[in-house]
């Protein structure tokens, strides 16, 4: 599916909606200068086209028990297709895995994961890596502290 073209008001409706999805068409009408209907129809095509693609709530992972963030690089012992998005559905499939990056580099896929505890992580390890014979190896960082936890996109990044 192609995207469309963005001007500057759904850009800046992009940044709004991403720093707070549940501001009033109102408001958002106010902040980029058209009526209420207008910057509906404009989310919408949005929406529909795919560059919106879901509307979300953030937790803190540490509110609901999950206060270990891990980072995962993956090595798989061979890359043909089929293995590779085997694995791809199998760390899809874990609830603890946050993000799945298929990679260039020293592994092939990193994965960002949560976890209770170590032994936790542990647990999932053997599901995600020890029990799958085409998993070469793994290495773990255990996040200390976050200086930046987002998935906002800059929707109105300009290069200089």
């Amino acid at each position: 599916m192609k995207l469309p073209e963005l001007d500057e008001i759904d850009r800046r409706l992009l940044d709004l909606l991403q720093a707070d999805a549940r501001q009033s068409l109102e408001r958002l009408a106010v902040e980029v200068g058209l009526s209420g209907p207008a910057v509906q129809r404009r989310i919408k095509r949005m929406r529909e086209t795919g560059v919106i693609v879901r509307d979300a709530v953030e937790i803190d992972p540490a509110a609901v028990g999950l206060a270990m963030t891990f980072i995962v690089i993956v090595e798989l012992e061979r890359e043909r297709a089929d293995q590779v998005d085997a694995f791809r559905r199998k760390a899809s499939k874990e609830p603890l895995v946050q993000q799945c990056y298929y990679v260039t580099g020293e592994g092939d896929f990193v994965l960002i994961a949560l976890a209770q505890s170590m032994d936790d992580f542990e647990a999932m390890t053997r599901r995600l890596f020890f029990d799958d014979a085409n998993v070469r190896r793994f290495r773990t960082s255990v996040v200390m502290g976050k200086c930046l936890r987002s998935l906002s996109v800059p929707a109105d990044y300009q290069t200089s």
